[in-house]
Order: C-alpha cells, then structure tokens, then sequence
C-alpha cells in the first residue's frame, strides 16, 4: 500500500484546512493509487520475450544500463530484455534465419519501450546540455534541437512492434561502450564490433538517416543488407535512422502501452 502523506494525515482527523488542499489530496491518493496499479501491472498475454522466441538473436538493451545518451538506467527498463508482440518477434526469428548462412546474427538494441520511458527522454531533453552526451551523441546540434525533431512524447516503440538494431557478424565481441563521437569515420566495424553502418545507435545527426549522403561504400552495402533483410519479413524502415524498424501491420497501431519491463522468469525457448 501507498505510504499516506501529510495531507491524507489532515483528512483522517477531519482537519482538512482548504477546499484547495482537497482537491490536492484526491489528487495525490490517485497518483499513489496509478503508481501502485502500475507497479504490479503484468505483461499483455501477445507480448513476448524475444528471448523466448529467437535466443540466437543478440541483445544490447541500451536503456537497461548507463550505456545511452542519459547516461543512466532509463526507468521502465527493470531488465535488459527485448519484451515485442508476438507478431513482430516470429518474424525477426526469421530474419535471422535468413543470415545466418550469410555469417550474420541481428543485434538489438531496443524494442517495446513503455511511455514512461519515453517521459523521461522528454524530460532529459529539456535539462541543461552535458558536454560528453552532446560530443558524443548529438555532436553537430543543439540539445534545444532534439525536441520535438528526435525526442518526442509519444515513440511507436511504446505499440511493441517496432524495434532498434544492427548487424553483426555471428560470435563478434561485444563492446557496447560508446566512445568518440557517434558520426566518427568506421572501417569494417563499429566501435561494439556491428558491422559499419556510418553512425553508432541513437546518434542524433542527419548522417543516421537510412539514406545519408557522404557514407562510404562498404556502409552503403551493410545498410543495404539490413534493409532488404527487414523488408522481406515485412518490417518497415524509418527514413530518419537507420536502426528503426517496425513490422507491419501493427496489432496495436494506436495503443501506447505502458508495463515495465521486467527480468525474465522461464520461457520455452526456440
């Protein structure tokens, strides 16, 4: 049960002082009633570990750990686990599938993300710029400039069926620090050992549209690859970065949905 605050104090010895702080404290016992609802509310039964469904496919949950443009755990994120509709996540198992005799294993880095995630990046978009995230993340722009145009309040990866990724050839290390700036020059790989593909994840700069200008062949190639490798399983690219896709159509093309992600307890595996 919601600790009782002061003003729920008031009201059990009748002293409530203002029609003001009455309607303050119903405020307050509902926000305490959401917050605990929300604490125990469960995954949707059409929601799936990716885990459970395709354990081949590689996951560095980004939001889980301090390793993303916040620099902290993001909340909602209780487990680093890809958590999609069962829809979207049968299909990436196919993907795959498919390259696999290619030497390939996709590598994902976020996937359902509940809207109060999501409230958090809007509401670190408006705090003060830090030095190592904007050199690193957002090098070419202003932090004033992410919001609306990169950051918003609702993210379609809140519907569960779009998701973050790369390429990454089968059993590559990974080192998920980012280091340097998120545009800096890649040869065969990127800085956590995916294949090239002209920016790191979450890079929030024109170079991340799916069809940049000045990427060198090779990141042209890989792009290519991943693109046509979604497309064929029916998930469809974002033009404005090159890791987001969603897998169409959406079972819930208009539901933002907001349980948290939590550690995985069993599953029948794949």
């Amino acid at each position: 049960m919601a600790k009782l605050g002061p003003m729920v104090w008031f009201m059990v010895r009748g002293q409530i002082p203002s029609l003001t702080l009455a309607a303050a404290l119903v405020l307050s016992i509902a926000a305490a009633l959401t917050g605990a609802a929300r604490a125990t509310e469960a995954m949707p039964k059409d929601f799936v570990y990716l885990r459970d469904v395709a354990p081949t496919i590689e996951q560095d949950m980004r939001y889980a750990g301090p390793d993303n443009f916040t620099g902290k755990p993001v909340p909602g994120y209780g487990a680093p686990e890809c958590v999609l509709v069962r829809q979207a996540a049968e299909a990436l198992k196919t993907v795959q599938a498919d390259l696999k005799p290619k030497g390939l294993s996709l590598r994902v880095y976020d996937c359902y993300r509940p809207t109060e995630a999501v409230a958090a990046f809007v509401a670190w978009a408006k705090e003060p710029s830090n030095r190592h995230a904007k050199e690193t993340y957002y090098p070419n722009l202003r932090k004033t400039a992410l919001f609306p145009d990169y950051i918003a309040t609702r993210s379609g990866h809140s519907r569960g069926a779009t998701l973050d990724l790369t390429l990454a050839p089968i059993g590559a290390a990974d080192t998920p620090a980012q280091e340097g700036r998120c545009t800096a020059p890649q040869k065969t790989t990127a800085p956590d050992g995916s294949l090239a593909m002209g920016t790191t994840f979450d890079c929030f700069d024109v170079k991340a549209n799916t069809k940049a200008s000045g990427l060198t062949p090779l990141e042209i190639k890989n792009r290519t690859l991943l693109r046509e490798a979604m497309q064929a399983r029916g998930f469809k690219t974002y033009p404005f970065e090159w890791w987001h896709y969603t897998h169409q159509p959406e079972p819930y093309p208009d539901t933002y949905f907001d349980f948290p992600i939590r550690p995985r307890t069993g599953g029948s595996g794949s």
